[in-house]
């Protein structure tokens, strides 16, 4: 059997280096052996090996040669499959990525399941070195534009791996909600990077656990104290944005009298537009919780439409902790719909939706000051996965029978946006590191291709061997 390559155009940077590296694991479960990789010039020769040439037409000659120009959408990828070769192309150094992960979701995976043409298990790469690998092509994009998970820092127990668990899902963002700036924060945004993440820092702007006992009546200088608590803190952590909340997490409309939504929305502006000021292209996002304000949206209209509003506690599921709670879909459907476009057509806007693990109130304590987060012992992480089994049984059995509603809900809400939003799902202290539980490899997968038939994607999903339902 011929040996497999790899052949590149040029590794420059982390995103397509992390790309062969997931192709060389795919590549190594079917034939044991390392492959090559070979960097494509005029001169490489590649007669003696079966090869699977990838990159994007611009950092790989080869491609540029061999197909058209076809793919136009950002992260966007193409297979195409034949005889002896394989091409994956990348619209970007995303799209590579993405291809190189799909070519097991979508590529390796139909030699398995089911049989084809009768003969149980047919080995791709031995058809590779056969020349007889049937044709096949096909292009992808994402649905959702940023797709990602919202968690506690300090419940992150293995960074490179949770990072990585979400890159395996085609995730591309992360709000990781500490009370300090983790002592590793630029360690962690590195390889969030090369994993193709965005990183946003969540901090409070007058909320925390003890929220209910700030006096909403005197908030002059908390601006001030913000901006120097950013500049402080999150300015050179190199992550690629900030998350805040303020003090909207309550399920009346009002402190003391004075409106939840007026006051926020001055609040908000006042405290944007001062580090706005001084940091013009800085990514503000703002989690508005709609439980406090939903009966008056006529203020949060006026929030700076340069901040995206990510909108949590809409209603049912999966706005819902409890993936059962589906009573008012209809409500919260109708609901999503005067949001969406709440601050114009082009309103940035964005969700976290719910469903999956949270973090365990009981137990819970604010930190003492920074620590260095996600670096805990396999021990730990194994140990935690096996008390978090009972709730993960819960949350697969809620998403087994209320996963069109998911859908739904992402398809309305792509519908709306045309696919520009920000769709975060909030996994916390799941044990998301150890284990790519079945309901959060699904989601994401509704959030990469919101227009497939649930049943579907249902189906191909549970065939991926990182997938756990245990």
């Amino acid at each position: 059997m011929k040996k497999i390559a790899i052949v590149y155009g040029e590794l420059n940077n982390d995103i397509q280096k992390r790309a062969v590296e997931e192709l060389t694991e795919i590549i190594l479960d079917y034939t044991s052996e390392y492959p090559v990789c070979l960097p494509y010039n005029d001169g490489v020769v590649t007669d003696s090996f079966s090869c699977i040439y990838i990159g994007t037409r611009k950092s790989n000659p080869y491609i540029a040669r061999m197909t058209e120009n076809s793919l136009t959408l950002p992260e966007s990828y193409s297979i195409r499959a034949g005889g002896d070769s394989i091409i994956i192309e990348g619209y970007d150094d995303a799209g590579v990525l993405y291809g190189a992960l799909d070519f097991y979701n979508r590529f390796v995976i139909k030699f398995e399941y089911p049989p084809r043409s009768g003969n149980a298990n047919e080995n791709w790469a031995e058809l590779l070195d056969k020349n007889s690998l049937p044709a096949l092509e096909f292009t992808s994009a994402p649905s959702v534009k940023e797709r990602g998970l919202w968690t506690w820092g300090h419940v992150i127990y293995d960074y490179r791996k949770y990072l990585h668990n979400m890159m395996k899902l085609k995730m591309n963002g992360v709000i990781i909600w500490n009370d300090f700036v983790p002592t590793n924060a630029r360690d962690i945004v590195a390889y969030a990077h090369s994993c193709n993440i965005k990183v946003y820092w969540g901090f409070a702007w007058l909320w925390d656990t003890s929220f209910n006992k700030i006096s909403i009546k005197e908030l002059e200088g908390e601006p001030e104290k913000i901006l120097r608590k950013y500049e402080s803190q999150y300015a050179s952590s190199e992550g690629d944005g900030i998350y805040f909340q303020t003090f909207t997490e309550l399920n009346e409309d009002n402190i003391d009298g004075v409106l939840i939504a007026e006051a926020a929305a001055k609040f908000v502006n006042k405290t944007s537009s001062l580090l706005y000021s001084k940091y013009p292209d800085i990514e503000i996002q703002f989690g508005l919780h709609a439980s406090s304000v939903k009966n008056k949206l006529e203020f949060i209209g006026s929030v700076d439409p340069r901040i995206r509003i990510v909108w949590e506690d809409c209603g049912a599921f999966p706005f819902a902790y409890d993936p059962t709670k589906v009573d008012n879909f209809d409500e919260t459907k109708e609901f999503v719909e005067k949001i969406a476009n709440l601050r114009g057509s082009d309103d940035r806007f964005g969700a976290v939706t719910k469903g999956f693990t949270t973090l365990d109130w009981t137990k819970f304590e604010h930190l003492k000051g920074p620590q260095c987060i996600g670096v805990s012992s396999e021990r730990l992480r194994k140990g935690r996965a096996a008390e978090k089994a009972r709730k993960w049984k819960y949350i697969r059995a809620g998403w087994m029978i209320n996963s069109d509603k998911a859908l739904e809900a992402v398809k309305q809400m792509c519908d709306l946006k045309n696919g520009d939003l920000s769709v975060f799902a909030l996994v916390e202290d799941g044990l998301f590191e150890e284990n790519i539980m079945y309901p959060v490899a699904l989601y994401s997968e509704m959030l990469w291709n919101c227009r497939g038939d649930v049943k579907d994607l249902m189906t191909s999903v549970s065939f991926r061997d990182y997938v756990r339902y245990e």
